[in-house]
């Protein structure tokens, strides 16, 4: 083939460190700004990111040209520093990991409004049960003993 072509939607999921200080609401639209900022800067298109005060969903599309836990690293090094320009969040940190999970086309649009719902879905299930849920869902298998530990 004279040409690489692909199309890859990634739900990236990923929450903050355990002893770190939450998004603040009123932050939480810029830095979804950020991010989205950087996933332009590394050829990944964002389709939508949001989330909640202790944890962000991210959906786009991976860019052909980077490895996802290079730019997983990236997203969260940089998000990161951005955020530590303020004082409230000179403790913050993200957590170790991550959960990225493949979309297909047909599907897209079911993880938009997903995203879209997260106040909804967080009046009746926490983080760790969303988590799981995704992860079950998934087929990814996990050792749940790590998936908690900064």
């Amino acid at each position: 083939m004279s040409q690489s072509l692909s199309l890859m939607y990634v739900h990236l999921v990923f929450h903050i460190g355990n002893k770190s200080v939450s998004i603040q609401p009123t932050d939480s639209a810029r830095l979804y700004s950020y991010i989205s900022g950087i996933l332009k800067e590394k050829e990944c298109f964002p389709v939508r990111i949001g989330g909640m005060p202790d944890h962000v969903h991210i959906l786009f599309v991976l860019s052909k040209n980077i490895a996802l836990a290079d730019l997983v690293r990236e997203v969260k090094r940089s998000s990161t520093t951005w955020l530590k320009t303020n004082t409230y969040y000179k403790n913050f940190k993200w957590q170790t990991g991550y959960g990225a999970f493949s979309t297909s086309v047909a599907a897209y649009q079911r993880v938009i409004r997903y995203i879209d719902n997260q106040a909804i879905h967080h009046q009746k299930k926490s983080f760790k049960e969303e988590y799981l849920q995704i992860l079950r869902e998934s087929g990814v298998e996990y050792n749940e003993d790590y998936l908690w530990n900064d």
